[in-house]
């Protein structure tokens, strides 16, 4: 799902859909954006995608990726929403390495308010380029 949301952010929402996805981009009024429009679409095949599995016999495997598409859609949430934009008030431990550089990668995307220029299209998957570089200890002097 990581490889499917990556290309959907990249072409889709930063591309012919950005008319969506640029109040995400920019400040505005108000708990909801056009950008929430995406998780109705993406609910609307989740849920297509699952009854037509239950209902079809020989489609029984769509009931099964239609739940990996709603389970991505709750750790997009999660982390999306809740962690990074605070969106819901919560207290959440991000100290951790794989959060810290996530979470930057995300911020990195978030400096561009255009359509182009935007980088990191990833939600839940981040190269190692966004990890904070570590301090390197300074050697100990010799006082020989």
């Amino acid at each position: 799902m990581e490889g499917v949301a990556w290309f959907t952010h990249k072409y889709v929402m930063h591309g012919f859909l950005w008319s969506w996805h640029s109040d995400h981009h920019n400040h505005h009024k108000g708990f909801f954006e056009w950008n929430d429009l995406f998780a109705v679409v993406f609910a609307t095949v989740a849920i297509s995608l699952i009854v037509t599995g239950v209902e079809v016999e020989e489609l029984r495997f769509l009931a099964w990726i239609g739940g990996g598409v709603t389970l991505y859609g709750v750790f997009y949430f999660l982390f999306h929403d809740v962690i990074v934009h605070r969106r819901v008030k919560t207290k959440i431990d991000t100290s951790g390495r794989y959060m810290q550089r996530i979470m930057r990668a995300h911020y990195v995307h978030h400096k561009i308010h255009t359509k182009e220029g935007a980088e990191a299209f990833g939600f839940l998957y981040a190269p190692k380029k966004y990890d904070k570089p570590m301090k390197q200890k300074q050697p100990v002097p010799d006082t020989k």
